[in-house]
């Protein structure tokens, strides 16, 4: 870890990480707003990929959506990376209370941390419109599961749907709660990997009012000069060994 973090994290007693898209591209998945990011890349569709990521494309397209869903936002092969780990074992130490992310593949908890409030959802969780049943990732990319692309659930019939937060819906007040009040309470907030572009989960950046604020990105964000400590490079770099 990045000897000007470590003194900061060894002095205080509640660190919490918020942290969006730049955690996991060292991982291999793409992240949405860079040059080559997912919603710069050209697409077959002939829609924009906020089109294809709301609720009223998924309701009115829900073929194309999933042929579009599986091929762009689902990476199961995905493996933690070092700021996954460094995360995960900065809360088995009793330092880190908590990790706030935007993003949706599982890879905090695949690495071991065991309190993620996920703002966007998870395409680890998928749920049956109609009777509520679950299902996972797996469930999901498996092609007999589902009818001209769309996966079906096995009890009813109804179209399983990821739990996914869309453009168009809301995000979990449960878990918008959570993150606020792990936030709120934490003497250190590490911000790493997010531009803090992205409302209302970029907001959420207010509620801290503690000693020392760190942002980690690899390019400027508008709360630079709110910020302790500004590092500009990339999160695994900085957080791991």
């Amino acid at each position: 870890m990045d000897k000007r973090v470590r003194k900061v994290v060894d002095e205080s007693k509640s660190v919490v990480f918020f942290g969006g898209a730049g955690v996991s591209t060292e991982s291999n998945i793409p992240d949405f707003r860079s040059e080559s990011g997912l919603y710069n890349a050209m697409n077959k569709y002939g829609y924009s990929p906020e089109q294809m990521l709301s609720r009223s494309f998924f309701m009115e397209h829900t073929e194309m959506f999933f042929d579009y869903y599986k091929k762009n936002l689902l990476y199961p092969d995905a493996q933690p990376n070092k700021a996954h780990i460094a995360l995960a074992e900065m809360e088995k130490t009793g330092k880190l209370t908590g990790v706030v992310t935007q993003n949706i593949d599982g890879l905090h908890q695949k690495a071991g941390s065991r309190i993620v409030y996920e703002l966007h959802g998870s395409v680890l969780r998928n749920k049956c419109m109609e009777c509520g049943t679950g299902y996972d990732l797996e469930y999901i990319i498996d092609e007999s599961n589902c009818e001209i692309g769309v996966p079906k659930c096995k009890k009813c019939g109804g179209i399983v749907k990821p739990e996914v937060v869309l453009y168009e819906e809301s995000l979990d007040e449960r878990v918008v709660m959570g993150a606020v009040n792990a936030i709120s309470k934490a003497d250190t907030l590490i911000v790493g990997g997010t531009s803090l572009v992205v409302y209302p989960a970029a907001g959420l950046i207010n509620y801290f009012s503690g000693k020392n604020l760190i942002l980690i990105n690899k390019s400027e964000t508008e709360y630079d000069d709110r910020a302790a400590l500004v590092i500009n490079d990339s999160i695994g770099k900085v957080l791991g060994d």
